[in-house]
């Protein structure tokens, strides 16, 4: 099967992106909005993005409007928001579609990954992330709030060595918790699935 690091996306300039720039790194794939109830969690993050890094983290997030028209910029519009109001340095690619026929490969391939409750593939709102190993083969779907259990995942994480790239991080970074002035990640359903 088609590690996530093949595919290839739009960025928000709308030239073709590789996410093979993110083999050997652990990914929090995440669909974004800007006027949404959960858009805080940009902040949150952003917080999890500074802390990891260096360790082999990203948040990888990906504007979608089709939620209550909660994300009706274009991308300088986007960028703006992002940057201005959040200060988010991680990237931000070209809006897609989560669902239906015009659904973003990548989304359908995490979507079939890890399904949501009684195996749904349907994402049911913004702000719905995706963990992806660091070999980019299988990944953990979350649902709005993530648990200790998930921060806990990530530092494990980023911290083992990778097969991919050899690399190894010898000490993990301090804990992110919700709730500690860094803003809401959102909540976690967790579903493990490898291809």
């Amino acid at each position: 099967m088609t590690a996530i690091t093949d595919f290839t996306v739009k960025a928000a300039d709308g030239t073709p992106a590789a996410l093979e720039a993110y083999r050997g790194k652990v990914l929090l794939i995440v669909n974004t909005a800007s006027k949404c109830g959960f858009t805080p969690q940009y902040e949150g993050l952003e917080a999890l993005h500074r802390n990891y890094a260096e360790r082999g983290f990203e948040v990888l997030g990906f504007p979608c409007n089709q939620f209550g028209g909660q994300e009706p910029g274009d991308a300088a519009e986007i960028a703006n928001f992002c940057s201005l109001t959040y200060d988010v340095t991680f990237p931000v690619f070209a809006k897609v579609d989560v669902n239906g026929g015009d659904a973003n490969p990548l989304f359908e391939r995490l979507k079939a990954d890890a399904p949501g409750v009684l195996g749904s593939k349907a994402i049911k709102w913004n702000f719905t992330k995706f963990l992806v190993d660091r070999e980019g083969g299988w990944s953990i779907g979350t649902r709005r709030r993530p648990s200790r259990r998930i921060f806990g995942w990530i530092s494990r994480s980023c911290c083992r060595t990778s097969a991919t790239t050899g690399t190894s991080t010898a000490t993990p970074a301090p804990p992110y918790h919700p709730g500690e002035g860094r803003g809401p990640v959102g909540k976690v359903a967790v579903t493990k699935r490898r291809p």
